[in-house]
């Protein structure tokens, strides 16, 4: 019937056809129309990564025409993607006809009979699972728990192996091996796995020290367990999900296990890979993978922060707050649920409840850092700057308060707040300290570098230091174009366009940067180019205040030294 569409041709209408001639073209005709428009809309919908409104109209399109393989194969897929796994089971069967090799169909049926207890099912389904292609991830986890769920902890084991021939699984691997003989009640064997997670891993992530630090509490190893606590928040400084989470606990009280079930097993798995999975390019799958996590565990915060997460990332905030909304305000996690939130009501233009959460949150937990320092950012944005000041001194306060490490980004949101507030010697001793805490910064290194120079001070460690943060970031445009407005500032016209010309073929539709370009055309003669420029950077919506003085350089050229500008 959707081949039919597409040419408009009689299909849906075939038996109001038969039991009414003259009537039955016109309305195939229309029918098939309204197919063809449900199915593109549907399309379109994917393409954008609005899946709720996907489901919507393929939906639809599959109740006029329930037999189209496109129809079926995308209507899946679109219910996946929103977590209707009621839905999706309903269509899994359909699906694997039209594709009988695809995983996706056949992991849903797995996921629902190790839910329903069908430890037997769920094994032959994972057995099958294809191993190619993105399936190849899938296949060994989903491998490995459903044989825990069926008693086989060696095999488990043994399938898990399979996950060695990939670059960068390894604290994957050890890590679901640390859970896998945790659940089992082998003791040594899930500390020495979970040994090896933390020795492969690196910096640590917040779910493997949440883990392991609660397997040795559970095992009369507290101290230890503190320990790796105190070593997640000093290397992941600025960030307060440890803080939150162990303040939100009884005192005193043992933990409970992370995994009671093998479905819980999985659920962890599918979280895991959906955490590796979350880059800009494999968006998508991460969310994809998630969905199934939620599916098999469906009170788990990680996985609902992680689903916000890819929302936001996929540009989509509204369903983002709607997801942070499932998590209970008595849930440890509620503190990073709501930091969440809040960027997403400030991405939709809601930025004064944003504003009026962060100050609650801030009142509510006066030791807490978290909501001032994010309170400072939204008003820097806004260029409330005073008002950021302020939020960053709280901050830094707090911080210093609670014995945390120093944190330069901290002191460089500050010191640039205080420059755009016109504080400049508070905000250059901020960006020293910066620069002191990270010497090579490039962001701070630009800044301050740029910042004397147009002023007038400090002048040859200032072109030196931005000469640096070119080195560190060579296509970055609004550095080169800070090199380039060091070398006008500092009467070196011919450089100056150089490093102008590369900046704006960086950042073509920057205003300050093209207003930059045409002053220097300006001071070498060229002078057609230069009104180019400033017209350019009219059209590319300069602020406010620039536009004027722009209008009178293209009204009478330059007749004199430029005055100092921002930018870059």
């Amino acid at each position: 019937m959707l081949a039919a569409a597409f040419a408009l041709a009689a299909g849906v209408g075939a038996a109001q056809a038969a039991t009414n001639p003259a009537a039955g073209g016109k309305t195939a005709r229309a029918d098939a129309a309204h197919l063809f428009g449900d199915y593109l809309a549907g399309r379109y919908a994917q393409h954008v990564h609005d899946y709720p409104e996907a489901v919507g109209w393929f939906r639809k399109a599959l109740a006029a025409d329930p037999d189209s393989p496109e129809l079926i194969s995308r209507a899946f897929l679109s219910e996946v993607s929103v977590g209707d796994f009621t839905q999706a089971r309903t269509l899994a069967r359909p699906a694997l006809k039209v594709d009988p090799s695809d995983a996706l169909p056949q992991f849903v049926l797995l996921v629902a009979r190790l839910k329903a207890g069908d430890k037997a099912g769920a094994l032959k389904a994972a057995t099958a699972l294809p191993q190619d292609g993105l399936n190849r991830f899938v296949a060994p986890l989903a491998l490995a728990w459903t044989r825990v769920a069926a008693g086989d902890v060696a095999g488990a084991d043994n399938a898990l192996q399979g996950l060695d021939k990939f670059d960068g699984f390894a604290p994957l691997k050890e890590f679901q091996l640390g859970l896998i003989y945790d659940f089992s009640g082998q003791v040594a064997k899930a500390d020495e796995h979970y040994g090896k997670a933390l020795a492969a891993a690196g910096q640590l992530n917040w779910r493997l020290t949440d883990a392991v630090a609660n397997f040795k509490e559970r095992h009369g190893q507290k101290k230890a367990a503190q320990q790796l606590y105190q070593r997640f928040i000093k290397e992941n400084v600025g960030s307060e999900l440890a803080q939150s989470v162990l303040a939100a606990r009884p005192p005193e009280a043992t933990p409970q296990p992370l995994i009671h079930s093998a479905a819980d097993g999985l659920a962890e798995a599918m979280f895991d890979l959906a955490s590796v999975m979350n880059q800009s390019e494999t968006v998508d799958l991460a969310l994809i993978y998630d969905r199934f996590a939620l599916e098999l565990r469906p009170h788990f915060p990680l996985a609902q922060l992680l689903l916000a997460d890819t929302l936001t990332a996929l540009g989509k905030p509204e369903q983002s707050v709607a997801a942070l909304a499932a998590i209970p305000k008595t849930s440890p996690y509620s503190w990073s649920a709501q930091l969440r939130e809040a960027a997403d009501l400030d991405t939709l233009d809601r930025s004064d409840e944003a504003i009026a959460l962060l100050k609650k949150m801030s009142a509510q937990e006066p030791k807490m850092v978290g909501a001032e320092l994010e309170l400072g950012d939204l008003l820097r944005d806004k260029k409330r700057f005073n008002e950021a000041v302020q939020a960053y001194d709280e901050a830094i306060h707090r911080a210093a308060a609670a014995g945390l490490p120093e944190r330069w980004a901290l002191f460089y949101d500050r010191g640039v707040a205080l420059e755009r507030s016109h504080q400049w010697q508070r905000a250059e001793k901020d960006l020293e300290h910066a620069l002191k805490l990270k010497p090579d910064q490039p962001l701070v290194l630009n800044y301050l570098g740029y910042s004397w120079i147009d002023r007038g001070e400090h002048l040859a460690r200032g072109l030196k230091m931005i000469e640096k943060a070119v080195q560190l970031r060579p296509d970055d445009g609004y550095i080169i174009d800070s090199l380039g407005w060091a070398h006008y500032r500092m009467g070196d016209y011919a450089g100056a366009v150089q490093y102008l010309e590369k900046a704006v073929e960086l950042v073509p539709e920057d205003p300050t940067i093209n207003d930059h370009l045409g002053d220097a055309y300006w001071q070498t003669g060229r002078l057609t180019e230069a009104r180019y420029q400033w017209r350019r950077a009219l059209q590319f919506g300069p602020e406010p205040k620039e536009i004027k003085p722009i209008e009178a350089k293209l009204e009478r050229g330059l007749t004199g030294p430029v005055p100092p500008q921002r930018g870059g």
